[in-house]
């Protein structure tokens, strides 16, 4: 394994925050698990509520282990879409419950970016994702982007050599699906 992965993964294993390149924009992230992570990515963002964020798995695997139940339309739009999609799911499940939204429901993403994929495999678990920007600012589309203030108070700033982008750098798309399968997107 990579030396700096296995190093990013020590320290999101001890509560660490990161900011880190995704397959669409530069975000704050740690352990989904941690409650200490959690905590000071919103003391970060100047935010109260941790529902503004999102979940990254590496795979479909690790994403029937978030929620309890996939409608098998899903399993095709995430390998047939062809930009970034996060999907707002109605039954969270194994995540935080400040990470899931008042009704049950969170968003989570299957990231197709290398990096996110390797640090997920190897923390063996899933992240938080939320963009690395104070409300009201430009999300940021690469470090030199990030508010200098945030840069500061995080635990890990990830190495710029991880940055690959797959076309536009903006956020995802994102689609709400219900137990019947049917969706409406919130984001496009």
């Amino acid at each position: 394994m990579n030396t700096n992965i296995e190093n990013y993964v020590k320290i999101l294993q001890n509560d660490g925050t990161m900011l880190y390149p995704t397959d669409t924009i530069w975000g704050l992230g740690c352990d989904v698990k941690s409650k200490k992570g959690i905590a000071k990515i919103l003391e970060i963002k100047r935010i109260a509520n941790a529902r503004s964020m999102i979940v990254l798995v590496d795979s479909v695997e690790r994403l029937e282990n978030c929620v309890e139940y996939i409608p098998p339309i899903i399993y095709d739009l995430i390998v047939a879409t062809d930009k970034p999609l996060t999907i707002v799911y109605p039954k969270a499940k194994g995540v935080l419950k400040n990470i899931a939204a008042e009704d049950g429901s969170v968003g989570i993403r299957v990231a197709k970016h290398e990096f996110c994929q390797n640090i997920i495999r190897a923390l063996d678990s899933p992240i938080v994702s939320t963009s690395a920007n104070y409300t009201g600012e430009p999300s940021p589309t690469g470090l030199q982007t990030v508010n200098p203030e945030v840069v500061k108070q995080v635990d890990l700033v990830v190495d710029e050599k991880y940055d690959e982008h797959f076309g536009e750098t903006k956020a995802s798309r994102i689609i709400k699906i219900d137990t019947n399968g049917m969706f409406q997107v919130l984001r496009d």
